[in-house]
């Protein structure tokens, strides 16, 4: 069965704090979720009501039953996910306190999805698909590195847009050095960019943003998102500049923000959508999952999405020309 989306790379286990507002060390009680920005955006996708499949590898554990389980019951397609003996499945443990930062502990020795492949059978998926979407942990280790780079490739020869999550842990990398170096390379067979303010500067080095985007637009890619945390979001092309303003709604945890965000833009882009309204839709998705714990269960329906969006205004959404001239969205 063709997909719209294959998705690649992480699929962890998080836990999450059930005391709220204390910091890690002191928590007592956790909730469990699936993690990894490549499974949170897989669910995010599925839920806006695209088919989408993952292609990943876990560890061959009893956790593996509950996140296969998970996303199989949230309509993602799992037939390209492996279960690997002598590797674990990522572990994350995250704090739910705004005061103290939302901090979080990963463990990541022999992580399974290290392990990911991509034979004949996943590109030949990939390449019926309209959207193909990966990220930078994929990088860290081999083979999932070589699987990723030439699943890339095969994508992108066969015109399916391709996306590029910088997903930046430092856990996974000897050096933010070794990540951008590793990033840099995929840029040739990359659409779209999404990356924050560190991570575009592991990508593209230090600077100006605005000489940073000019690297990766001349790389390959045609389309970079900035996220700004608190202060919204950008997207550059070669023609122009959109910024969007972000939403405001009670913070619970910013944990899955960003992850909310792309499902939204991508979503909204997959539906030919202008860049201005996927924006909008990406940081109306990323304000529900703020305003709830975990992150791949706190994903928003498509009719939650649309309700969102109907409720506030993309008056925040500018866009300018790269000449400087600024239209505002009403």
């Amino acid at each position: 069965m063709e997909r719209d989306v294959w998705v690649l790379g992480r699929i962890g286990y998080d836990l999450h704090a059930v005391e709220r507002d204390r910091p890690l060390p002191e928590v007592e009680h956790f909730s469990r979720h699936v993690g990894g920005s490549s499974a949170n955006i897989t669910v995010g996708l599925s839920r806006l009501g695209l088919k989408v499949g993952i292609i990943s590898a876990v560890g061959d554990d009893l956790l593996a039953d509950y996140l296969i389980g998970f996303l199989g019951d949230e309509g993602v397609d799992t037939r390209f996910v492996r279960r690997v003996a002598g590797y674990s499945t990522s572990l994350c443990l995250t704090e739910v306190s705004l005061r103290h930062g939302f901090r979080q502990v990963f463990y990541r020795q022999r992580p399974a999805d290290s392990q990911v492949t991509a034979g004949e059978e996943e590109m030949v998926a990939i390449r019926a698909a309209q959207m193909f979407v990966t990220n930078g942990t994929s990088l860290a280790e081999s083979p999932s590195r070589e699987a990723t780079l030439a699943a890339l490739r095969q994508a992108h020869d066969h015109g399916v847009r391709t996306v590029f999550d910088m997903d930046y842990r430092d856990s996974s990398w000897p050096s933010a050095e070794h990540a951008g170096q590793a990033a840099r390379a995929t840029l040739a067979s990359v659409d779209v960019v999404l990356a924050n303010e560190t991570e575009l500067q592991i990508l593209a080095g230090p600077g100006e943003r605005r000489d940073q985007v000019r690297r990766v637009l001349d790389a390959g890619a045609s389309l970079v998102v900035c996220k700004l945390g608190e202060r919204g979001v950008e997207a550059h092309t070669r023609e122009q500049v959109v910024f969007a303003a972000p939403q405001e709604v009670p913070v619970v945890s910013t944990i899955g923000a960003g992850d909310g965000f792309a499902a939204g833009f991508l979503h909204a882009l997959s539906q030919n959508r202008s860049l201005d309204e996927a924006l909008w839709y990406g940081n109306a998705a990323a304000a529900i999952v703020v305003s709830r714990v975990s992150c791949s269960d706190a994903m928003p329906y498509r009719a939650e999405l649309e309700k969102r969006c109907a409720e506030t205004s993309p008056a925040g959404v500018v866009n300018r020309g790269v000449g400087g001239a600024v239209s505002q969205t009403d």
